[in-house]
């Protein structure tokens, strides 16, 4: 399972730290929010360093829909009313400035890869008033928008909300260009921060500044980032023989599907779902149904899945990783606008650093707790958390291997234990506790993706127990 950018770009190997070393600023992750601060800062004269746990681009960067645009869903009209016009409209020109800045360093860097300027919409095939409501409320901040009642989606929808001037892009052929001259170091995993240290299994990095860009944050205390997130799959198919839809589609509702040409593919994306609730599958057969109805001559050529980090509030958490640190940075919580989000940290970040003003650091704050506006959201995760944990110390009926089908998995009873099992096509079994090294919490099968999921904070681990997402940071095979 790829995504249609793995094959468009090949990065340069860099070699793993082996040895102490200093450097003005470490970023750990080396993501599109990474690679982006780190560009910038490089740009600067500073002396960048960049470690992964795995590669370049080898997280969910990779499987991006890598759509540029500052219409994240139906966000406006809330932000005026939970944050205020002047917090809401830091937003919208944070957003809509991340759209200049990357065709301004696409232009400067001469890169090919695959920019396009294109109009985004988001829609309603129900709901015409929150629809309405939103562009009122974009008009309000000065974003270019308009209400139309006719698309290029192959059904009738009752409005759409179109922002003009946004953008999409190939994100791997970016990146390959503006990592070309930073100082990375792969496989180079991050085990512990202490105040200017970055520990690493393989060398400590004494730095003056460090920035967590991990996707989910790695660093539990300070901050309690796993307190106010949690983490959502989405699908995508990627369909040849399917239309020219001219533009970035969009359902308002949760339940609906997101659309985008890449050359002669369409990316058709949806079945959002909280990491951990796949334990049945068939995300892909549901894709895969909508695409034979809408698209019936279509073909598909890839099919892949990302992760996102949702905040309590649905902003994302750059700045400070805790008023305690004043030295360690952040960048999480970018819901499904990652490449907007990324470079919006990327500004925050590089003006937090050199000490220059930036008008955005308000509203994007991880300081912010706005309990009126969260409380909901807060109430619903913690609930789900609790769940899990107190599944963790309920016994099961006594159970064994062969109940496992093959090409499935499951939780048993395994030597006085629960432990996860899978079992491949050929019967060889894969056998792996269900505790996550995180928090605690109990996996859950993925049955698209033959993963082992937290369903608390959206750890991931492949079926033999390795690490694939964060804030776990071990792998399982030392736990059964």
């Amino acid at each position: 399972m790829e995504s249609v950018w793995n094959s468009s770009a090949e990065f340069r190997k860099r070699e793993s730290l082996s040895e102490d070393i200093e450097c003005d600023i470490v970023i750990i992750g080396a993501g599109m929010a990474g690679l982006l601060i780190a560009y910038m800062l490089n740009k600067s004269g500073r002396k960048v360093v960049v470690i992964d746990a795995k590669n370049i681009a080898s997280g969910n960067t990779r499987n991006t829909t890598a759509k540029i645009t500052a219409q994240h869903d139906l966000i406006y009209d809330k932000l005026i009313k939970e944050f205020g016009e002047e917090k809401a409209r830091q937003y919208a020109k944070a957003n809509e400035l991340a759209i200049k800045k990357y065709k301004e360093i696409i232009d400067e860097e001469i890169i090919a890869c695959d920019f396009e300027e294109k109009d985004a919409y988001v829609y309603s095939l129900t709901n015409v008033q929150n629809i309405e409501d939103e562009c009122e409320a974009a008009k309000k901040l000065g974003i270019d928008a308009e209400l139309v009642h006719e698309v290029n989606l192959p059904f009738d929808i009752e409005v759409a909300l179109k922002f003009k001037h946004q953008a999409q892009f190939n994100p791997l052929k970016f990146l390959e260009r503006i990592s070309e001259n930073l100082t990375i170091y792969e496989n180079t995993r991050a085990i512990d921060i202490k105040e200017n240290l970055v520990v690493t299994e393989g060398g400590k990095i004494t730095a003056n500044h460090i920035v967590v860009a991990t996707h989910f944050p790695v660093l539990n205390v300070p901050g309690y980032y796993f307190m106010r997130m949690h983490q959502e799959r989405a699908y995508v198919l990627a369909l040849e023989n399917a239309a020219d839809i001219n533009g970035m589609y969009k359902d308002s509702d949760k339940n609906g599907y997101s659309f985008r040409n890449y050359k002669d593919l369409l990316l058709l994306g949806g079945v959002a779902q909280r990491t951990g609730e796949n334990e049945d599958g068939g995300a892909y057969e549901k894709l895969r149904k909508v695409a034979k109805e809408l698209y019936p001559n279509s073909i598909e050529k890839y099919h892949w899945s990302a992760q996102d980090c949702m905040t309590l509030d649905n902003i994302p958490y750059i700045g400070y990783y805790s008023f305690k640190i004043p030295n360690l940075y952040v960048a999480t919580g970018f819901k499904k606008w990652g490449m907007t989000s990324s470079m919006v940290s990327a500004m925050i970040i590089n003006d937090m650093i050199l000490e220059n003003e930036n008008d955005f650091l308000e509203i994007f704050s991880p300081a912010r707790f706005d309990m009126s506006a969260s409380m909901e959201n807060a109430a619903k995760d913690i609930t789900i958390t609790a769940k899990n944990f107190i599944a963790q110390r309920i016994d099961i009926p006594e159970d064994h291997i062969g109940t496992i089908e093959k090409g499935s998995g499951g939780i048993i009873e395994y030597k006085g234990q629960k432990a996860g099992v899978y079992k491949d096509k050929d019967g060889k079994v894969f056998a792996v506790s269900t505790k996550c090294p995180h928090l605690g919490c109990e996996l859950h099968w993925n049955a698209d993706e033959l993963t082992w999921d937290c369903p608390c904070h959206g750890s991931r681990f492949d079926y033999e127990g390795n690490w694939v997402e964060s804030p776990a940071t071990t792998s399982l095979l030392d736990n059964v």
